[in-house]
Order: structure tokens, then sequence, then C-alpha cells
């Protein structure tokens, strides 16, 4: 079994259908999510645990491993410009779109 109070263990956790790389202190942009600022989110979706010494790879899912973090900001992303232009037909589309995302910061890995 890996010891959780390690600094210098790495996680790979899911969500939002993306694969984030994280270590206790990062901060990381995640898809939204419902959680409001200052409250605690865990990740049970953990892909891969390392401790100094130790890689625990899950099939799929490493059991009984979790990430916790705390939601820092609700945010949007900066501008993206969609235009859609069809030649010799006279239409042309502009619009914006931003993306909203979740700022959450690492705070440990827990193997139960």
């Amino acid at each position: 079994m890996i010891k959780n109070k390690s600094k210098n263990m790495l996680a790979v956790i899911r969500t939002g259908g993306k694969q984030y790389l994280v270590k206790p202190g990062d901060k990381i942009k995640i898809e939204k999510v419902k959680e409001k600022e200052g409250e605690k989110i865990i990740f049970k979706e953990v892909l891969l645990v390392e401790n100094e010494e130790k890689v625990e790879i899950g099939e799929p899912l490493v059991k009984q491993a979790e990430v916790v973090g705390k939601v820092i900001k609700q945010g949007k992303g900066k501008k993206v410009i969609v235009f859609k232009y069809k030649p010799k037909t006279r239409y042309k589309k502009k619009i914006g779109h931003r993306q909203p995302f979740t700022e959450v910061e690492i705070e440990e890995i827990k193997i139960k």
C-alpha cells in the first residue's frame, strides 16, 4: 500500500472527458463543475498513482484511491471567434464563444 503523506506523489485523474497529471499543490483548469468557490471536490476516477518508488496502474481505475481538491474560482476562458462563410451566396456569420471552466487546487492524493 502507498503512503498518502508524501509530497512527491503523482496521480492521473479523469474529469470532463479529459485526463490530467496532478500532484499536491497544482492548480488546474477543468471543465465546469457544479461546486461553488471554496468547496472541496473529490475526484474518484483515478487512473494512475505514483509514489517515489511504486506505481499503481488502474484497470481501468485504481481502487480505493481519490484525489481531493479545492475549487478556487469559476470563470470563462478567452473568446474564440467562429466565422462561417460561403462564397457567392452572400452568407457570412460571425459568433463568439467563451468556454466555462473551474479552477481547482489539488490538496492531497489519498489511498485507503
